[in-house]
């Protein structure tokens, strides 16, 4: 039906027909036919509503321009995926570290009261419950220092008479640690945005937690992953709360050159190879293989060509200056902020070929890094803790510096992903310990520089046009093997800081193009304690040693996994 026409196009109509009839009248002044100025009034009427629908779709379509503009000012797309999990690993023998420190402890009040050490152990006990009142103001007000110094005092065949005795009510038989089923959710939100022509923003927030726990902090009982840190809220299991697990501008083409910058939290976690076992494009710029890690940086990069890029990046890893009381301390006993810098270079990069050189260097390290936990026993005294609370961990000293360097090479031949990684890293400490101990040193030491290395290789087999994935990895790390990987997700521990050697098989499929399902079996065969971690001894736990908590001799898991992409 045709839309009836308006007073006002009736009027223009008539008057445009006037118009005409005036410049096309003939000299003659006999009028024309009433039927001719009809005709010429009804044709200019249907031209006019000709042009009226021309401008009414015109006005649509560019109000679904300015409305595509706008929604695209940020483009939104995700993740969301569901992994059930079943895990059997032993736990090994060991003599506790923090009963022996308690031992110790309450053998320096019975020889400070009776200026004499101790018969036995049940000795110790005795005179403590006598004087439990004293014994309550010398632990409380006991530090560190204090009990380093007086260990210091201790003669050898003093040691070699004590140590015996200390250590006897300390052992702890091997067992097995399973879970049946354990269930994840990771929900992903990625933003990205133009703001200008060469300007880009781009950011991630996650949430990823364990099914019956949203708590966000953890009993401490040994685990790399086990403290709340920064740097591990978005990849280590924590609560349903969504995170900004990266935050960045691209600053493309600086002053028409093939320099960009970037600043903000960094996309530092998923590098290279470690997205393969995960069908997912690369995610970090740095080599997964030595930082899978959240911090906040700055980096400057230069394409080389279009096959190789250069980066220079600058990060923070601790801030000692802002919410660690630093007002309340002594010159003399402020730390330092703990910088991170490093190079990432894409030596060369195409579909067929990928070569990348990593190297980075922390300095002035500290005893952790701020976080959440629950302690379960008092770190200096060895005492359990009767009623846990949720403690905020602030690093006590620098340690030192350390340097990480790797070299990755991967290929696709033919159906066939392979590849290889070379990984090294250095520790230069001070000379300086706390209750968790030094630069790969024991609270007691006195730190040494220590090197450590890591192999990383793996095969991936793609099959019905890349649908179906059937993959192997394995990697192996020495006694003092170290790397930036608390982020890494796998729930056992970081697989890449192993000391030891880790076994990984896995088939992915593309249910459809967006939603693929996994299957993977990881082990771990652990050789030596404390695997992602700087401070402390690493032990051979073929030796019984002795280990302030818990260590996995081996482990294993099974996961089916499920995730929808959109």
């Amino acid at each position: 039906m045709r839309k009836p026409t308006s007073p006002f196009t009736l009027a223009l109509a008539l008057g445009l027909a006037a118009f005409r009839l005036q410049a096309q009248a003939p000299p003659d002044p006999t009028p024309a036919p009433a039927a001719a100025d009809a005709k010429q009034v009804e044709e200019l009427k249907k031209r006019v509503e000709e042009l009226e629908n021309k401008t009414e779709q015109g006005e649509k379509r560019t109000e679904k321009l300015e409305k595509k503009s706008a929604l695209d000012r940020v483009n939104f797309t995700g993740d969301f995926r569901f992994e059930a999990h079943t895990i059997r690993a032993d736990v090994a023998p060991r003599f506790d570290g923090l009963k022996f420190q308690n031992n110790l402890v309450n053998t320096l009040f019975y020889f400070g009261s009776t200026g004499h050490p101790p018969q036995s152990l049940d000795e110790v006990g005795k005179f403590i419950a006598q004087n439990y009142a004293n014994y309550l103001y010398f632990t409380n007000n006991l530090t560190f220092s204090q009990l380093k110094s007086a260990v210091g005092m201790f003669t050898p065949q003093m040691q070699q008479q004590l140590f015996p005795m200390l250590m006897s009510n300390t052992h702890v038989d091997g067992y097995s640690h399973d879970n049946d089923i354990l269930y994840t959710s990771r929900l992903r939100l990625r933003l990205k945005a133009n703001v200008s022509k060469d300007i880009d923003f781009d950011a991630r927030l996650s949430m990823y937690k364990v099914w019956g726990d949203s708590t966000g902090v953890q009993v401490y009982s040994g685990g790399a992953t086990q403290i709340n840190f920064d740097g591990t809220t978005a990849g280590v299991p924590n609560s349903d709360i969504l995170r900004v697990e990266r935050a960045y501008f691209d600053w493309k083409n600086m002053f028409s050159t093939p320099l960009y910058l970037s600043i903000g939290r960094r996309p530092s976690t998923g590098g290279a190879p470690l997205n393969l076992r995960q069908d997912e494009m690369r995610g970090g710029t740095p080599l997964g293989s030595v930082v899978d890690y959240q911090f906040d940086g700055i980096t400057l990069g230069y394409h080389v060509s279009d096959e190789s890029t250069v980066r220079i990046c600058y990060g923070v890893g601790y801030e000692s200056g802002f919410g660690n009381g630093e007002v309340l301390k002594l010159p003399a006993d402020r730390l330092k902020d703990a910088h991170l810098f490093g190079v990432n270079w894409d030596i060369y990069s195409t579909e067929k070929m990928f070569i990348q050189a990593t190297w980075a260097h922390a300095f002035d390290l500290p005893d952790g890094f701020n976080g959440l936990l629950v302690l379960p026993n008092d770190p200096v005294t060895g005492a359990p803790i009767n009623a846990p609370v949720v403690l905020r961990f602030t690093p006590s000293k620098n340690l030192g510096d350390l340097d990480l360097g790797s070299l990755l090479l991967i290929r696709r031949d033919g159906p066939l992903d392979w590849f290889v990684s070379g990984n090294i890293s250095q520790s230069h400490p001070e000379n300086v310990t706390t209750p968790f101990g030094g630069l790969f040193a024991d609270p007691f030491d006195v730190p040494e520089t220590h090197t450590g290395w890591m192999v990383y290789a793996g095969v991936r087999l793609n099959l019905k046009q890349d649908r179906t994935k059937i993959g192997f990895e394995y990697n192996h790390g020495s006694q003092y093997w170290f790397n930036f990987a608390l982020a890494e997700d796998d729930i056992l521990g970081p697989k890449t800081s192993t000391r030891g050697d880790v076994y990984e098989a896995y088939v992915t499929h593309r249910i459809t193009k967006n939603f693929i399902g996994k299957l993977s079996f990881i082990h771990y065969d652990y050789a030596y304690s404390n695997s992602g971690f700087p401070l402390g001894a690493p032990k051979n736990l073929d030796e019984t040693p002795v280990l302030g908590f818990p260590a996995y001799k081996n482990a294993s898991m099974v996961t089916l996994g499920l995730t929808a992409r959109f």
